[in-house]
């Protein structure tokens, strides 16, 4: 029997592992970084043992550090979560070498799974279809071209270890092959420690669907039925749900049977996913298995009634699974919606900053491992929380989603937020018509704000100066302009000249604000979706949220026309490979600098044509959001 149960993870999922484990009477250990210090998983656990400086390299990923912290702590069970080295069977080995529990499958099968190459050929051994590609022996860079050239295009390079959509691109044409090749390596390589890929045909359009399984040591191995994970975002889920709204009865057999017969045939143990796409005909190939937690695991576990984690638990400790197959019912649909620290309106770029709110709906379920006042770091996942909504039908669920959005409350950074609630309105998610490559192909533009956000800005400025000086003639506060009558507010890239009043009502303070044009009027209880901080008003609309900032006192900023040639780190991170060298020609487009954060790629390209001046990075370089890269000297005409 388990007793003491280390998390060797953070944020969203330690904090879920914690919850269960306290529910079945074991105690909890947490790990930390620098960042993390005062992390919620920290918090809440019983214990927490430091193991190192904020890169996961140092810290999360030091197996070491890890197995120490649970010799330190006196700990008999480690839980990997998710993530970080939950599928990494060195790991799993040096956990058992060490005499502790590893809550998840044996080291030799993360192994066999955990390569993609391997996997498959367990696979088609076990009767599973797999998609049709490469895994030869012979995977150098110039048989993976020549082997692309047989198949053809439109194909995908895989990383053979790892998940999550690392180490994965698109190829749509072979002229693109080698910079996608050398990208996927470098991403695994980063991700997993491994630049092996392989090949493999794209079935398009296409459902991901996968299924989840539970298996004990004693050779009982059940479904817990399927998710359909098609709402993706470059290989990245968005929005997941359970059951699969869009098979047959035959498909959802085939994937069951399937699924069972691949975790029989590797001997698996504990909670565990294969995944599959699924084409228009119903037909099914198998993509890879999931050796561990998903992190859509909650919409299992609401049309099921299981706790999944707390059935990992037991089974580690080695108990059987208490009920069968017969004994799994399925009630309702759920869905679950990842937000994100994410701006959409630039390329889903990583958010970092301080969470002055946050606050969410109390309609379903929300999974998360942060708080308001915590901050958003450049070093890990910028995942704030999972929504998950749970109904008596699909539309009911969708629904309930879409209201748990609109009722979270969030200010301090940009999120996904209005992205996400544009999916659950279109008609592709609502008619579930959508596809893997649905989201890729239909852009999304956020709304533009206008005047009445402008205006909501400045009367909310207002409102914080009326309460702080209730006098504002008193607090002369037109001489030194604690509350002006006139604002000039920034939202986006455009500027808003407004004239403000305020009048005062048994209900609180009101305030009309016009530019001369149009004119919006703010009782006092409207202004409760802005929050005030950093210097910038951050107004929390059912649809998304929109940052402003007072300008009235600073100058006018000039507007860059089209590219400056000088090229900025988009995000805090890691510059992690460099493609030019003063001098170089250049044109608009080319790829310059390649940054990783927050465990993914981000790709910054010349702005114009021209002639390198300078490059202020090397691979290796850790760099600040801004901070300058390179300089472009545009060509002359």
């Amino acid at each position: 029997m388990i007793r003491r149960l280390l998390i060797a993870n953070r944020g969203e999922i330690a904090v879920r592992i914690i919850r269960t484990a306290r529910a079945m009477g074991i105690e909890t250990v947490a790990v930390y970084s620098d960042a993390d210090r005062t992390a919620q998983h920290v918090q809440l656990a019983d214990r927490a043992v430091h193991i190192g400086p904020s890169p996961v390299g140092q810290s999360y990923l030091n197996i070491d550090r890890v197995i120490a912290a649970a010799a330190d702590a006196g700990a008999d069970a480690i839980h990997p979560g998710y993530g970080f080295l939950s599928e990494n069977a060195a790991f799993a080995e040096a956990v058992a070498k060490a005499g502790l529990v590893f809550v998840g499958p044996t080291a030799d099968v993360i192994a066999k799974m955990g390569d993609k190459r391997e996997a498959r050929l367990i696979a088609q051994a076990a009767g599973v279809p797999c998609v049709p590609g490469f895994d030869g022996a012979d995977r150098s860079d110039a048989n993976l071209k020549a082997e692309a050239e047989k198949l053809g295009v439109p194909l995908m390079i895989k990383a053979t270890a790892g998940g999550g959509g690392r180490g994965l691109r698109k190829v749509e044409s072979l002229d693109g092959f080698d910079e996608a090749l050398a990208a996927a390596r470098r991403e695994a390589g980063a991700a997993f420690g491994s630049g092996d890929v392989l090949l493999e045909r794209v079935i398009a359009p296409a459902r991901h669907v996968e299924v989840q399984i539970l298996a004990d040591s004693h050779g009982t191995v059940l479904h817990l039925g399927e998710r359909d994970c098609s709402a993706q975002r470059r290989h990245q889920k968005v929005l997941e749900e359970a059951p699969c709204a869009t098979i047959s009865d035959t498909t959802r057999t085939g994937l069951h049977d399937a699924a069972v017969a691949l975790a029989k045939a590797v001997g698996y143990t504990g909670a565990g996913t294969v995944e599959f796409l699924v084409d228009e005909d119903g037909a099914f190939y198998f993509l890879e298995m999931n050796t561990r937690l998903q992190v859509e695991h909650p919409v299992t576990e609401a049309i099921t009634g299981l706790d999944l984690v707390a059935e990992q638990i037991r089974i580690a400790g080695g108990e059987k699974l208490a009920f069968g197959q017969a004994d799994v019912a399925f009630t309702g649909h759920a869905i679950e919606a990842r937000l994100y620290a994410e701006d959409p309106a630039h390329s889903f770029l990583p958010q970092t900053g301080t969470l002055h709110r946050l606050a969410f709906s109390h309609e379903g379920r929300t999974d998360s491992g942060v708080v308001a006042g915590d901050t958003v770091s450049p070093f890990y996942d910028p995942m704030l929380a999972k929504l998950i909504a749970h109904g008596r039908t699909r539309d009911e669920a969708l629904q309930k989603l879409a209201r748990m959005l609109a009722t979270s409350h969030i200010a301090g950074v940009t999120t996904n937020k209005a992205y996400l609630a544009h999916i659950l309105a279109g008609e592709g998610f609502r008619t579930a018509s959508h596809r893997t490559g649905t989201l890729d192909t239909a852009a999304f533009t956020p709304p533009a704000p206008g005047f009445h956000e402008a205006a909501m800005a400045a009367a909310a400025i207002l409102l914080d100066g009326l309460k702080r000086f209730p006098n504002p003639h008193l607090a002369g506060w037109r001489t030194v302009h604690h509350v002006p009558e006139r604002r000039t507010i920034l939202v986006g890239d455009t500027r808003f000249a407004l004239s403000l009043t305020h009048t005062r009502t048994p209900d609180g303070w009101r305030i009309s604000v016009t530019d001369g044009t149009a004119e919006a009027t703010f009782p006092e209880a409207d202004l409760s979706v802005a929050t005030l901080a950093a210097g910038h008003v951050w107004l929390d609309l059912p649809t998304g949220h929109v940052a402003a900032t007072d300008v009235t006192l600073a100058p006018p900023e000039k507007q860059a026309r089209g590219g400056t040639g000088q090229l900025r780190a988009p995000m805090d991170g890691q510059v992690v490979a460099v493609n030019a060298r003063a001098g170089d020609l250049v044109k608009a487009g080319d790829l310059i600098v390649v940054i990783e954060a927050m465990k993914m790629e981000h790709q910054v390209r010349a702005d114009i044509d021209g002639t390198i001046a300078d490059i202020a990075v090397s691979a290796g370089t850790q760099v600040k959001g801004r901070q300058h890269l390179a300089s472009i000297k545009g060509t002359e005409t």
